[in-house]
Formats: structure tokens, C-alpha cells, sequence
């Protein structure tokens, strides 16, 4: 899921410097949402294994 959030990292990037800045913005948005996700879920994979080992 990071590697996705990176690759429409990218895409914004790339989109901005050439001028389509509605793709961009569009892109920026999902890329945000999936770090967000990606972040939410590794807090709870950290969480239910260390209340695992006990």
C-alpha cells in the first residue's frame, strides 16, 4: 500500500511540472489517503502483536 501512495507521490510530481494541475491535485489527494491507510494499519499490526507476545 506505501508503494502506492509513492507511486501517486510521483505521478502528482510529475503531473505539476508539466501543468496539469487538476491531475495533480487528484493525485496528491489519493496518495495522501493511502499513506494515511498505510499508517493506520501498521499502528495496529504494532499494537495486536505486542498484545500477542504476552
Amino acid at each position: 500500500m506505501l508503494y502506492y501512495a509513492v507511486v501517486f507521490l510521483i505521478i502528482a510530481i510529475a503531473a505539476g511540472i508539466f501543468g496539469f494541475t487538476g491531475i495533480a491535485g487528484a493525485a496528491v489527494g489519493i496518495a495522501k489517503i493511502l499513506f494515511i491507510v498505510f499508517l493506520v494499519l501498521f499502528v495496529i499490526s504494532l499494537f495486536y502483536s505486542q498484545r500477542g507476545r504476552h
